[in-house]
């Protein structure tokens, strides 16, 4: 059983539905008190956390929804998501245990494995940005030519983290604004609501093979938020 913490945009497709998979089966578990699997350190760690379960759900079926899947297995919950703190495997570790299952046989999820934290935080700005704009702008400066410059263990933790934040509505727009800007031009005319926009956004990226924003988190995650 395996509850992946980075964004599901990484995940080839058999690990993408395998945790959705499994992801339903620990909140059967935790739902019903069943005793299968239930002394698994995974099953532990996401007691009294089936909110923040919900919402990993609907980032793996935002995620599926993107590759050509359909989601018919909601999972909602009222409650706000407080996340567990511990980890399994801490993220830049996750990244590993992925290279090392895609190896040889050309595997690989939407978002390409990161080798670096340029590569990294590149794949994470808009998700970022759309959170907090002056968080953008000091996480490029330590990316550049600071402390979070070779330190991706660092990295990778604080933008999981900032993943799980609810974006607000101004800074989604934002967001997709800047990301509106690499398919403009086509002579198609911008959506001016956020979730059109954004459909939009996936739709031309997908037909047009844009490389910087099939790499980028926020053109899943973002979804769950609007």
């Amino acid at each position: 059983m395996r509850i992946w913490d980075i964004d599901p945009g990484y995940l080839a497709r058999q690990q993408l539905l395998g945790e959705h998979r499994e992801l339903h089966g620990l909140a059967n578990i935790l739902i019903h008190h069943k005793r299968g699997y239930a002394n698994h350190p995974e099953t532990k760690r996401w007691v009294g956390h089936l909110p923040a379960l919900a919402t990993r759900h609907r980032q793996l079926a935002a995620e599926m929804k993107l590759r050509g899947y359909h989601d018919r297995t909601p999972l909602d919950t009222e409650s706000e998501a407080i996340w567990p703190q511990a980890w399994i495997d801490p993220p830049a570790r996750q990244f590993e245990l992925l290279r090392g299952k895609y190896a040889g046989d050309g595997r690989s999820g939407r978002i390409p494995l990161p080798g670096n934290c340029q590569e990294l935080w590149a794949q994470h700005k808009y998700s970022v940005m759309a959170r907090s704009p002056q968080l953008y702008k000091d996480i490029g400066v330590k990316v550049a030519k600071g402390e979070l410059r070779d330190d991706i263990q660092a990295l990778s933790l604080l933008l999981v983290q900032q993943l799980r934040i609810r974006p607000d509505r101004g800074r989604i727009t934002n967001a997709l604004l800047h990301m509106w800007g690499y398919l403009s031009g086509g002579g198609e005319e911008m959506a001016d609501e956020n979730r059109a926009l954004l459909d939009q956004i996936q739709r031309l990226a997908v037909e047009r093979q844009q490389p910087y924003l099939l790499a980028s988190t926020a053109l899943g995650e973002l979804a769950i938020w609007l």
